[in-house]
């Protein structure tokens, strides 16, 4: 089973936990045994679970390769998009990067799969079927059985009410009236989710974008239109069945909804009060919460910002988040985490996670020092190719230009301060070591 899973987002909808860099996709919200797992981390292993064979290419952008290198190790297969094109684009690019970088024959099915709904196994069985039923039509589609007249969602209105069936027609977003006469249709909810043989959509992909294979597309991709699968592909198509799926599936993308499937009322230094009903708090600072008295609230806490919301009303916050002009604090890196700590004139603080085993890239700065103060743990400093051992204490100054990284032993935890008169993100030139 060939699996590609779109993962975007902005950030927006589950903040302050989640910014540009950390999209909800990899907040640990969730359980696997005692320990917190995040949605790409539960999608990957039920994906495994249902088939270890599987292969899983998760397409996204540059910003989140490090986090999801982080959750889900080095080895996972990742095709990056160079800037935002819509779905069509991406997926494409996706297909392109399955057929010529990772010799998947033209004959297999692929299945493409958000990757941020809430599903149990059933859903991922499901989806092994739909890889199965690629093939029989041009496009197989995966519809989610509806649980009430939806307005948020998209329908499928198929020919027959069978598990699978060839599709009528598909309807936008509608009212609440006509989404019941929908339902009275057999209709089911359209969740973006598509099987086909990975020929048709290479085929289909070159009538529509000029490209010779994945790296003439990659390299062009910013002249590709911005534009949906669905408006490129589906509605154009007139060979598709649909898949009727009636398991749990939950779209999780405000705080209000995401609360119902949490793994705990609290995540984090914090305390709720007997009078507390209905309230969940995640608190990602090092400093305690408490909440008294309240009922139906979100609180959520990080480096960038704080919520505190009723939680029908957290899922209208959006336009409120794109006004505060914050930049990112935290952000998971393939090799741990780095969290901004403070942010003064000339100067700025943070902590780093280096995870055993792992190191940061060989770089340097042209318009700041840095000073590093190891907090704990064990490894080895490279500074302009002199490398000497660390550990809690060492202190180490590499001043502007110097080449520099730092190498787990055991987890490292560093202080670091940059001192400069221009401290941007910029400010940063890689080097093979």
């Amino acid at each position: 089973m060939n699996i590609i899973l779109l993962s975007g987002g902005s950030g927006k909808r589950l903040w302050p936990l989640s910014n540009d860099v950390r999209s909800k996709q990899f907040i640990k919200l969730f359980k696997n045994g005692d320990k917190h797992e995040s949605m790409v981390q539960r999608v990957y292993r039920q994906i495994k679970r249902v088939d270890k064979d599987a292969t899983v290419t998760i397409a996204t952008s540059k910003s989140q390769v490090p986090a999801i290198h982080n959750q889900l190790g080095e080895d996972v297969s990742v095709c990056v998009e160079p800037m935002r094109r819509d779905t069509f684009p991406a997926i494409v690019l996706a297909v392109a990067y399955l057929h010529d970088e990772m010799d998947v024959k033209d004959d297999e099915p692929v299945v493409v799969c958000p990757v941020d709904p809430y599903v149990d196994d059933s859903y991922y069985e499901a989806v092994e079927r739909l890889g199965k039923l690629a093939g029989q039509a041009n496009l197989t589609l995966m519809g989610i059985e509806p649980t009430y007249p939806s307005e948020k969602y998209g329908y499928i209105i198929p020919e027959s009410k069978d598990k699978v069936s060839p599709v009528k027609e598909f309807k936008e977003k509608p009212d609440r009236a006509t989404a019941e006469k929908y339902l009275e249709q057999g209709a089911v909810w359209n969740a973006g989710i598509f099987a086909f043989k990975l020929s048709y959509l290479m085929e289909k992909a070159h009538e529509l974008i000029d490209f010779k294979n994945y790296q003439d597309l990659y390299d062009k991709y910013n002249k590709c239109e911005k534009i949906s699968f669905d408006y490129a592909v589906v509605e154009k198509e007139s060979s598709i069945n649909v898949l009727r799926y009636k398991g749990e599936w939950r779209d999780v993308g405000t705080w209000n909804m995401m609360s119902e499937v949490m793994a705990d009322n609290v995540i984090g230094n914090a305390t709720l009060d007997e009078t507390c009903e209905n309230t969940h708090v995640v608190n990602d600072l090092d400093i305690p919460i408490l909440v008294m008295g309240a009922k139906n609230m979100v609180v959520a806490a990080s480096g960038d910002g704080i919520l505190i919301a009723d939680k029908e009303r957290s899922g209208y916050m959006k336009p409120y988040v794109e006004e505060i002009a914050t930049s990112v604090r935290y952000a998971d890196k393939s090799w741990g985490a780095y969290r901004i700590i403070s942010v003064g004139d000339n100067n700025l603080i943070a902590r780093a996670r280096i995870k055993a085993g792992h190191r940061m890239s060989y770089h340097s700065h042209d318009y700041r020092n840095e000073v590093w103060t190891v907090l704990s743990g064990k490894g080895y400093v490279i500074i302009d190719g002199n490398k000497q051992k660390v550990e809690a204490g060492s202190v180490i100054n590499i001043p502007a230009g110097c080449k520099h990284t730092i190498i787990g032993e055991t987890d490292v935890t560093v202080l670091e301060t940059q001192i400069g008169s221009e401290i941007v993100i910029g400010d940063k030139t890689k080097y093979f070591l």
